[in-house]
């Protein structure tokens, strides 16, 4: 079988990533709902910039599949990047920023639209839980003629993060680009992102899975909302209706891999969490590079169990490419 351009190709919210510790007083004095992703305007994030110690920010292009596809790119993988940023600053730091990543992408510094680029200002805890507040800036308005369709079929995979259900024009992307996909031959992976999300855009998701996806990825919560069951085999059991192959992941107990036939547990690596912030999306990154370049889903599991964990225990949700080789190397005997 001749391979393919790209182990992963992927669509989300391009959003400079500005990251902060806070304290839980800090949260409730400023009325900000702890553990979830929260949209805001720019004048309530600005409000917030002015209270927060940006002395000890922590910059980085993100996004929730931003951050996976640049995982990928970081084991060794080949990925590439749908996404819409605006000819400002923080959309040049960006693009730059994806680059050094090794990322392929569709934007070009000199044709970016006039607007604000999106960013994300994420408030950890001393409990490692992550806060995220979140001004969409110009990706609010991502849609189809964002996605650069011709690399879809490209890929092994395409994988869309569930962030992008909140808008109709970018659900409308999402629609096309996996019937993009699905056409030629290119699997479809899908996140559900946040609890959030699939409380309130449920509807969203449901027209978007459709027949059903390839891949998909969710945490104990968002696959107990989403099915409406009440235990978690329960919820995996409906899963199979919609997706082939699924992820389940749960935090400090590991994560439930579901390979089309039977259920694989990966076991937690033990680790002292500082920063919550970016494990789902590692996971998510680390076992798309596995299953696209030949290991099996139960070490594709292992590998991105470790990762996540790597990232939880410390600030920030990326490792560095050097810490990704590590892992891989920690990990050869076994994948």
């Amino acid at each position: 079988m001749t391979q393919k351009k790209y182990d992963v190709v992927g669509m989300g919210n391009a959003l400079v990533d500005i990251e902060f510790k806070v304290s839980d007083q800090f949260l409730t004095e400023n009325k900000v709902e702890k553990g979830l992703m929260t949209l805001v305007d720019e004048e309530r994030q600005n409000e917030l910039m002015k209270v927060i110690n940006t002395a000890e920010a922590k910059k980085q292009c993100g996004g929730s599949a931003a951050n996976s596809v640049i995982a990928v790119s970081q084991f060794g993988g080949r990925s590439y990047y749908n996404c819409k940023v605006a000819n400002d600053a923080l959309g040049e730091f960006f693009v730059q920023d994806l680059k050094a990543a090794g990322v392929q992408h569709n934007l070009s510094v000199g044709q970016l639209e006039e607007g604000i680029t999106g960013k994300c200002l994420v408030m950890v805890t001393q409990d490692a839980e992550r806060t995220m507040n979140t001004f969409l800036g110009i990706t609010q308005n991502f849609s189809s003629s964002d996605v650069e369709a011709s690399v879809i079929p490209e890929a092994d995979y395409l994988y869309i993060e569930g962030y992008l259900v909140t808008s109709p024009e970018a659900r409308k992307a999402m629609i096309q680009a996996k019937k993009v996909a699905e056409e030629s031959g290119t699997k479809v992976a899908v996140t559900f992102s946040d609890p959030a999300m699939v409380k309130y855009f449920k509807d969203g998701f449901v027209e978007v899975i459709g027949e059903g996806v390839d891949m998909l990825f969710a945490n104990e919560e968002e696959a107990m909302i989403f099915t409406g069951k009440d235990s978690l085999l329960d919820a995996r059991e409906e899963l199979k209706k919609i997706a082939k192959h699924f992820v389940i992941t749960q935090g400090k107990n590991g994560a439930m891999i579901y390979d089309g036939d039977t259920f694989i547990d990966i076991e937690p690596y033990a680790t002292e969490a500082v920063d919550s912030n970016g494990a789902g999306d590692m996971f998510a990154g680390a076992f798309l590079y596995g299953i696209t370049n030949g290991h099996s889903y139960a070490s594709s599991g292992k590998l991105a169990s470790l990762a996540a964990s790597q990232v939880v225990s410390q600030f920030g949700p990326r490792l560095e490419k050097s810490q990704a080789q590590t892992i891989l190397e920690r990990l050869k005997p076994e994948l």
